[in-house]
């Protein structure tokens, strides 16, 4: 069973980090983190999912997002991000992630680097983080964010006790760096 999350967290780790640097402009990712827990719900207008992991990761211009890996049987490669700006944590134990996209990969998006290029949903929503990223506690995240044609998101996420694996990846650009949840 172990094994079997293991592999799970490299192949969302991999589509995740690798993922943003298909463009030229795109930001690089510098900051990683694995939820270990368990979806207690996700939707996608009415209709449950289940899901293997979620992550969260922050890119070099300060984009956060929260991305879920879909249990399908058929698509390896399917997941859903809730993806926002200005984030904050109004208490030290809340973070607050607007959202104003989703982002949706499959296998059958084309593809940049071999690994599937997003389908960009603009939408409206909110992700609420319970837990302290600097302690790397979280014990609930809820994301939900509805699109201009009325489709709804909605993650539901209880984290199973143990401490978030984190990975801040090395900045390459000179200059302030992006506002973290982590710092």
């Amino acid at each position: 069973m172990k094994i079997r999350h293991f592999r799970q967290a490299l192949v969302l780790a991999g589509l995740v980090v690798a993922t943003p640097t298909f463009a030229s402009e795109a930001p690089d990712t510098v900051i990683f983190a694995m939820m270990p827990g368990k979806c207690s719900g996700f939707k996608v207008a009415g209709r449950e999912f289940a899901c293997r992991a979620v992550a969260f990761f922050q890119t070099e211009e300060g984009r956060a997002h929260f991305t879920v890996a879909l249990d399908d049987p058929n698509d390896d490669s399917h997941t859903i991000t809730f993806s926002g700006d200005n984030g904050r944590r109004p208490e030290a134990n809340l973070y607050e992630l607007p959202i104003d996209r989703m982002l949706l990969k499959s296998k059958h998006r084309p593809k940049a680097y071999g690994l599937p290029i997003p389908f960009v949903e603009s939408t409206a929503g909110l992700c609420r983080q319970v837990g302290n990223f600097v302690t790397l506690e979280v014990s609930t995240i809820s994301c939900t964010a509805t699109d201009r044609n009325g489709k709804t998101y909605e993650l539901q996420y209880k984290s199973a006790g143990a401490l978030m694996e984190v990975r801040r990846i090395k900045r390459m650009r000179v200059g302030s760096p992006a506002l973290s949840p982590f710092d």
